[in-house]
C-alpha cells in the first residue's frame, strides 16, 4: 500500500469509444469490441470477468487515454456480443482463439493484457498459449481455477463468512441436490423450465455481486440483480466452472514458466472471497519475478481503493508515465 503521504491513484475521466464493432469468429458467435484512447498508441486488450460479465464504461477508465490504445470486447455469450448466454462453441480455448483474431484486426504483434477474476484466468491462458504476443501483464483477483478454488465458493468456505447470503444462495436448490451445488445450478440454468432458469440465474449472479467487496456496496452488486446480465453470467461462469474451464488441474501455475520472462503485476485483496488469497500467493511464489501486491484491507472488485491503486501504477508505469 501506498504511504499515508501518497494519494490514491483513481480513475482516469470518462472516455468514448473512438471505434466500436462486431467480430464474426465462427460458430455462430460474433462478438461486439470496441476500442477507447489514442489509436496507434501503446496497445491493451482489458479481459472482463464472470465468465459472462461483459464488459463496462468504467473499465476504460484505468488506462491513460493519451497513451494507450485500449481494446476491449464482451466474451462469447455475454454483454453485446451475440447469441446472447449461448454455451454452444463457448470455452476458455475458444476464447483465446478469439483474442488471437482481435490482435490481428488491432494489427500489432504484441500487447499488454489485463485481467481481473476469470479475466486474469483467461490473461494467464492467452498468455501460456501465446507468450510472444504478450508485452506485459496486469493481472487482479488472481483466479486459478482449480477444485479447491470452486468449493471455496460454491460449496463450503465463503458459505460460513456469509450464512444469511449462503442461504438465499441455496433457496432454489432442493436440499437433497446441495451436496453438489454447481451441478444442481447446472441442471437448472440448461433446462427447459424459464421461470426456474431465470430464478436461478437471480440466485447464483446475486450471491458473487453481493460478496465481491470488503463492505457491501449495494451500487456495485445492482447490475448483478438484472434478468437479463444475470441470464448470461450465471449460465456461462456455471458453463465454465462445472467443466474446470477446460484446464488441467494446476495448469496456469504448472506452466508459468513459459511466462515468466514477461514483466508483470498482480494484485490481490487480503479479503478476496470468491478468489482466495492463498492461489494468488501460490502465484506468486511460482513467478517471483512479476510485482505482487497483496492489499491489506480490501476484497475482490478492482474499484476498492488499495486494488485500484496499484492497477493504475501499473498501468501508467508499463506506458512509461512516471
Amino acid at each position: 500500500m501506498p504511504t499515508p503521504a501518497t494519494a490514491l491513484r483513481t480513475l482516469y475521466p470518462a472516455i468514448e469509444p473512438y471505434e466500436t464493432g462486431t467480430l464474426d469468429v465462427g460458430d455462430g458467435h460474433v462478438i461486439y469490441y470496441e476500442r477507447c484512447g489514442t489509436r496507434g498508441a501503446k496497445p491493451v486488450v482489458f479481459l472482463h470477468g464472470g465468465p459472462g460479465g461483459g464488459t463496462s464504461p468504467g473499465q476504460r477508465r484505468l488506462f491513460d487515454p493519451a497513451l494507450y490504445d485500449i481494446l476491449l470486447f464482451d466474451q462469447r455469450g455475454c454483454g453485446k456480443s451475440t447469441p446472447h448466454a449461448s454455451l454452444e462453441a463457448n470455452t476458455t480455448w475458444h476464447l483465446v482463439a478469439d483474442i488471437e483474431r482481435l490482435r490481428d484486426l488491432v494489427g500489432v504483434d504484441k500487447w499488454q493484457v489485463f485481467g481481473g477474476s476469470w479475466g486474469s484466468t483467461l490473461a494467464l491462458a492467452y498468455a501460456e498459449a501465446h507468450p510472444e504476443r504478450v508485452s506485459e501483464l496486469v493481472l487482479r483477483g488472481i483466479y486459478t481455477l482449480t477444485k479447491g478454488e470452486l468449493l471455496w465458493y460454491y460449496q463450503f468456505g465463503a458459505s460460513e463468512l456469509f450464512p444469511d447470503k449462503w442461504e438465499r444462495f441455496q433457496a432454489p436448490i432442493p436440499e437433497a441436490e446441495r451436496h453438489d451445488m454447481m451441478a444442481a445450478y447446472h441442471r437448472r440454468l440448461t433446462g427447459k423450465d424459464e421461470a426456474a432458469k431465470l430464478e436461478a440465474a437471480k440466485a447464483w449472479t446475486i450471491w458473487e455481486g453481493e460478496t465481491v467487496t470488503l463492505l457491501p456496496n449495494p451500487e456495485y452488486s445492482a447490475p448483478f440483480k438484472d434478468g437479463h446480465f444475470a441470464l448470461a453470467f450465471a449460465r456461462i461462469e456455471n458453463h465454465y466452472f462445472v467443466h474446470g474451464a477446460w484446464l488441467d488441474e494446476g495448469q496456469l501455475v504448472r506452466d508459468v514458466g513459459r511466462i515468466r520472462h514477461i514483466p508483470a503485476t498482480i494484485v490481490h485483496g487480503r479479503y478476496d472471497m470468491p478468489c482466495p488469497a492463498r492461489y494468488a500467493y501460490a502465484l506468486h511464489k511460482a513467478w517471483p519475478e512479476a510485482d505482487f501486491h497483496l492489499i491489506e484491507g480490501a476484497g475482490h472488485a478492482h474499484a476498492e481503493p488499495g486494488i485500484l491503486d496499484q492497477l493504475m501504477r501499473a498501468t501508467d508505469r508499463y506506458a512509461g508515465k512516471v
